[in-house]
């Protein structure tokens, strides 16, 4: 406070050099001093904004760490520079009404009032400063972002502040008002519901590591499948495949279900699950020519041989006559099959060595008798993946009838009118 001084009084007594008296003058060095305080308000805040943005700038571009240029470029310091103004006008003020003592003070409580919430905008881009600087630092970002608990911390700052800012305009302490909301916790409760249950299945979330930032996700309830890009207090956004963002409540993965496809991702393998189904009329013994043609397969070649031999010995083991088609052991084409699906999976190099490897027949249907492929591809790109998959089938598909089998197929169009064309030609020779 300048007590004892009086700028008004004095521009007053220059204004009298000139002629200049009364109540006209008064106004006029009034004006003058607002004017000028307001003036120095403003050059105050180009001034800090400049040497921001000179000094600061120069030392943190030249340091070799990242981090504080992540503060600087969210522009922390420059929204610092804002106080400048509010200082000048906080010590200045009293020039300009001094016997008008409630309105200084009133302009004063305005002025803090003003700084506190340039402080809690500091306050907000540290903040969001800090959580960049997690993620681009730390290895365990995505595994456990922060962002749900800097949102949390966030809405503490601006109740805070908010709450200093009344307090110092009506000059009350802040404990009152803090009272007199916990009298409204029922009401605070029902507004920040989300916030609350956000809050609590984010720690859930965290401590169980069921979902972080680039984890494929399926929810079919909320139309979500896809990437994870974003986790918040309250919601997680999914990228879906086809670019369109679904968000869902984050409570909504704690108490309904998700599948998350990490564990894929982490394995190092995808799986492939799919099945022929063969024309259960097809299946047959083989006959000698069928072994000697299967002998000239390279897959297969040592397994035949060697399953011919084992047979062979096992039936003169038991003396069972090869003429015994039916108590004799013999090879059949879909067993046979079997063994060429499994030879050929196991010389792909896009085949996973090391994880569950799986050719099997499940029972028969009337769709015919499934031949399954349970197998891993050592590609988990999508593309890759599909591509990987439908060689395989392409090949098996094709190679089936080399083993005197047919796929079961249910009867289309085209074989109703040959069943009628054949129909006819039996009916016309009739």
């Amino acid at each position: 406070m300048l007590e004892g001084f009086s700028l008004t009084a004095l521009l007053e007594t220059w204004f009298a050099t000139f002629g200049l008296e009364g109540p006209l003058a008064t106004l006029i060095a009034r004006s003058a001093i607002v004017v000028l305080i307001l003036a120095l308000s403003i050059l105050g805040y180009f001034i800090a904004k400049r040497a921001i943005d000179t000094i600061a700038k120069h030392v943190v571009r030249r340091t070799k760490t990242t981090w504080d240029d992540i503060v600087y470029d969210s522009g922390v310091l420059n929204r610092l520079s804002r106080i400048a103004p509010a200082l000048v006008i906080y010590f200045t003020n009293p020039l300009a009404i001094p016997e008008v003592e409630w309105l200084t003070v009133a302009i004063q409580r305005i002025s803090i009032a003003y700084m506190i919430g340039v402080m809690v905008t500091v306050i907000d881009a540290l903040l969001e400063s800090a959580n960049e600087i997690y993620m681009e630092h730390f290895e365990q970002a995505k595994q456990r972002p922060i962002k749900g608990y800097v949102q949390l911390v966030k809405i503490f700052v601006y109740i805070v502040g908010v709450t200093l800012i009344v307090t110092t305009i009506l000059d009350r302490s802040p404990l009152g008002i803090l009272s007199g909301v916990g009298a409204l916790s029922a009401v605070l409760l029902l507004v920040f519901r989300d916030s609350i249950l956000g809050f609590v299945s984010s720690i859930q979330l965290a401590g169980n590591n069921m979902v972080a930032i680039g984890d494929w996700i399926e929810m079919p309830k909320y139309g979500a499948d896809g990437d994870v890009i974003d986790v918040t207090l309250q919601s997680v956004k999914v990228q879906n495949w086809d670019k369109t963002i679904t968000t869902i409540p984050i409570y909504a993965l704690v108490s309904d279900s998700f599948r998350n496809w990490r564990g894929m991702s982490e394995s190092g393998g995808r799986r492939i699950k799919r099945s022929i189904s063969i024309d259960l009329n097809s299946v047959r013994f083989c006959t000698p020519e069928m072994i000697d043609r299967f002998k000239k397969y390279m897959l297969i070649s040592d397994y035949v041989a060697t399953r011919e031999a084992e047979i062979d010995e096992y039936n003169r083991a038991h003396g069972l006559e090869a003429t015994d088609h039916v108590s004799s052991r013999r090879m059949t084409n879909i067993g046979t099959f079997r063994a060429y699906i499994a030879a050929y999976l196991r010389a792909n190099p896009k085949i996973h060595r090391e994880m569950t490897f799986l050719v099997r027949q499940l029972p028969p249907s009337p769709t015919g008798v499934p031949i399954e492929v349970y197998v891993f591809s050592n590609d988990q790109v999508w593309a890759n993946y599909e591509s990987i998959q439908a060689d395989i089938f392409d090949h098996l598909l094709a190679v089936v009838p080399e083993f005197g089998l047919r796929v079961f197929q249910q009867p289309s169009g085209a074989d109703v009118d040959r069943l009628a064309g054949s129909f006819a030609s039996v009916r016309r020779e009739s």
